[in-house]
């Protein structure tokens, strides 16, 4: 009777002990899935961010991922595969040959993987890319550049030499000859012409026709010629789009600053007399200012904006120049006394006056191009050309270089600045889908299909009958 006490006993008394043990591996199992789904799921996601583009971080020190991952189809459902890849091999068991029989404690299996919102280096305007940038600049000693850039583009905004009418002041002048009108002479019976006015300031102008590359630069075979089919780019074509900026990253990293983007551009991209190694584009931020498809054209368009810009800071110092006005109006005075039309000499006077500050503008601009340095506004000890320099304009013109003042490249920085924020930001993302696309497997490259921070919503199941969710935000950030 007592051995059978005994027996009934112990067996009760197992059942609570071994349901209590079942209890406790369960709960642990239930604990170790979810950790276990914390930790895959931060391995996964890691080894998303691990497959950025190497010549991306490697020209523009730049972290995104390129989600057609060399295929040249980009498309975020690749980088969720990816993310499903990761997670589901480190939840299978890796079996060795002396427990091929082992069962997996947790049995886990990946479901739902999606992003929620990720974003693409073009948008909010090319904005996530100079969250980027501007992070990355951040280390650097950039303080005084951007004060330099925003006290020079001052200067020259607020006297108006990047949007003053020059050309229509000059018109004007000219209208005003021809108001008045010249003599007529009889050369023959009943038959009348006009007396010449012989106007230098008419032999100036005339050269503007033949493009400002021709009158400044010796050599023009010098300058590149390429060519290169905008559409293909960034800034033509359809893009495509995530959900911009993600407050998290902003708040950790700070927002886009524009003068940072301005300062990294010149650490990154070539110019005249600059040339970045291995570039399609030779003048790559002629390229931002101006925006043709060849460098001739863009240099040539920065060298207009550099000739208004000079041309009206020339005709400030011209008119307040009392020696100089005096050359143009004896000269004026000369020319109409031959025509017996003194009232032509206030209007002459003035078109001097402008071809002679043309002149010296073309005088400024090759010397830029020179390595020269030019004075936003000039004294009578910077003034290079005479007054008769007007009559025959490209022989006059030396090549000097030296001197005071900006040089090319402040002054590209001031052009750059003053370009539309949309139009720069998006050049200068052609850029860099033209250097990336030189590179060996990347010739379909795009930025619109590259990401820098992504949400994540997975899912997985257990083969003991559990599921869970969980969120991450990741990024480079």
């Amino acid at each position: 009777m007592r051995r059978g006490y005994i027996t009934v006993f112990l067996s009760l008394s197992l059942t609570l002990i071994l349901s209590l043990v079942f209890t406790v591996i369960e709960g642990a199992r239930i604990s170790a899935i979810r950790m276990k789904f914390e930790c895959v799921a931060d391995i996964g996601m890691n080894s998303v961010l691990a497959e950025y583009h190497r010549e991306l971080l490697e020209q523009y020190d730049l972290l995104f991922v390129d989600t057609s991952y060399g295929t040249g189809t980009p498309s975020i459902a690749n980088t969720e595969e990816h993310l499903r890849n990761y997670i589901q091999k480190n939840f299978q068991n890796q079996k060795s040959s002396a427990i091929h029989s082992s069962r997996d404690f947790l049995n886990m299996r990946i479901g739902n993987v999606e992003f929620m919102e990720y974003s693409i280096a073009s948008d909010d305007n090319g904005d996530v890319l100079k969250r980027q940038i501007t992070d990355y600049m951040t280390d650097y000693p950039t303080g005084a550049l951007v004060d330099k850039i925003t006290a020079n583009s001052l200067q020259i905004s607020s006297s108006g030499m990047d949007s003053r009418d020059i050309d229509g002041e000059r018109e004007s002048y000219q209208n005003q000859i021809e108001e008045i009108g010249l003599p007529q002479k009889e050369v023959e019976e009943g038959v009348f012409e006009e007396v010449p006015l012989d106007n230098p300031a008419d032999i100036a102008n005339a050269t503007r026709s033949m493009g400002v590359l021709n009158l400044v630069v010796g050599d023009t075979s010098s300058i590149s010629t390429v060519k290169v089919n905008l559409d293909q780019y960034i800034s033509n074509r359809a893009l495509m789009k995530g959900s911009g900026i993600c407050s998290d990253a902003v708040n950790i990293s700070g927002a886009p600053n524009n003068l940072l983007f301005l300062a990294y551009l010149f650490d990154k991209c070539g110019y005249y007399g600059e040339v970045k190694e291995n570039s399609l584009l030779q003048y790559q931020i002629e390229y931002m200012i101006a925006g043709k498809d060849t460098d001739w054209q863009n240099l040539e368009e920065v060298a207009k904006k550099l000739l208004h810009i000079r041309e009206v800071s020339n005709i400030i110092y011209i008119f307040s120049d009392t020696a100089k006005i005096a050359e143009a109006e004896a000269m004026a005075l000369a020319l109409t006394a031959v025509t017996l039309t003194p009232a032509l000499a206030e209007p002459v006077k003035y078109t001097i006056m402008f071809a002679w500050a043309y002149v010296e503008s073309l005088q400024d601009v090759k010397c830029l191009l020179n390595g020269g340095r030019v004075p936003i506004y000039k004294t009578a000890s910077d003034w290079k050309t005479g007054i008769n320099s007007i009559k025959n304009v490209k022989e006059s013109l030396s090549d000097t270089d030296g001197g005071r003042g900006l040089n090319y490249k402040e002054y590209l920085e001031v052009l750059l600045f003053l370009t539309a924020d949309h139009d720069r930001t998006f050049r200068a993302m052609d850029i860099m889908e033209m250097d990336i696309r030189k590179t060996p497997g990347n010739s379909a490259f795009r930025l619109d299909g590259c990401f820098d921070t992504f949400r994540a919503q997975l899912s997985i199941t257990s083969g003991f009958g559990y599921s869970y969710e969980l969120e991450r935000l990741y990024g480079y950030y």
